[in-house]
């Protein structure tokens, strides 16, 4: 549909040490992935206000902070599966945690909590993702097995005024990464098995309606896994298991392909200014590329 976009290169900006590489260790999470053991599975690229770049390891339960310069150190060791990560204003780092639910680690006094281990006396499916709207609105998705075959995933609200939680929109085949426009009148949403980026309106009452598939996209072993916004509304898309990240206008056209240099497990992908930091799980590392256009203002950045 549009020609080929130019391609950007990644270089390896900081890779697992070998000391926390864990090889033929099993983990429940592998279950219906080609390899049944792995050393890691990197996820959740978050940055925090000093420039440490937060991530995950989902099938150990695991959070690493990476400074500026590369050098890693275990934050976090729990019993759980964390996905997804996004810093709140105040410094905690919340959990979108696949067995657990929804949580909250404070970096200061080390202390996890749990937000909303279950709705309604009723579990998740498996929480994936999150991301904070600029009013401190929490939106998540709750993934779990779904796909094409079982469309039974979840986006939901927790609301920062009264910690109310709505169920958003409901039917998604794999609901993955998500992200606000600039401007917080839209959501986009990674719909992995559809190989889709779906695009919400979000009315002033909190609903929403026609919501649409913005991007389409072919190929891979996977789908579009972890987003992220810069700040002229450009979407940077990470395609697990083609090992690339599209970045896309607001309009959806294609601007840069971003090859990896490494694996094909390009899971998820967060802004450091101008630098967009990538992780990929097959190697155990964290890529980087240089773009013209710097990452949006983050919720976590800006002063209450």
């Amino acid at each position: 549909m549009f020609a080929a976009p130019p391609e950007l290169a990644t270089r390896v900006f900081a890779e697992l040490p070998p000391e926390y590489r864990q090889p033929g260790r099993r983990s429940d999470w592998f279950f219906g992935k080609d390899d049944q053991q792995a050393h890691s599975f990197l996820e959740g690229p978050a940055i925090d206000r000093e420039g440490h770049l937060w991530v995950s390891d989902i099938p150990f339960g695991r959070l690493f902070r990476i400074s500026p310069d590369g050098a890693w150190s275990l934050a976090l060791e729990y019993d759980g599966e964390p996905n997804g990560l996004a810093l709140h204003r105040d410094g905690r780092v919340f959990i979108a945690d696949h067995r657990r639910g929804l949580l909250a680690f404070d970096p200061r006094s080390g202390r996890l909590d749990a937000v909303l281990p279950r709705l309604r006396r009723e579990g998740f499916r498996g929480l994936n993702d999150l991301t904070f709207a600029g009013n401190g609105d929490l939106y998540f998705t709750d993934q779990g097995q779904s796909g094409l075959q079982d469309p039974s995933g979840r986006l939901y609200r927790m609301r920062a005024a009264t910690g109310a939680v709505d169920c958003v929109l409901e039917g998604i085949p794999s609901p993955n990464g998500l992200v606000l426009t600039p401007d917080g009148r839209h959501l986009l949403l990674a719909v992995t098995r559809a190989n889709q980026v779906w695009r919400l309106p979000l009315h002033p009452d909190g609903s929403t309606s026609k919501v649409a598939a913005f991007l389409q996209l072919s190929g891979g072993l996977a789908g579009p896994d972890g987003l992220a916004v810069d700040a002229e509304g450009n979407l940077a898309v990470a395609h697990c298991g083609l090992g690339t990240v599209w970045i896309f206008s607001r309009l959806g056209e294609p601007i840069f392909r971003i090859r990896s240099c490494r694996g094909l497990s390009t899971t998820n992908l967060c802004y450091r200014g101008n630098t967009l930091l990538i992780t990929e799980a097959d190697s155990g590392c964290v890529l980087a590329a240089e773009l013209p256009v710097a990452g949006q203002g983050l919720y976590s950045h800006v002063e209450g």
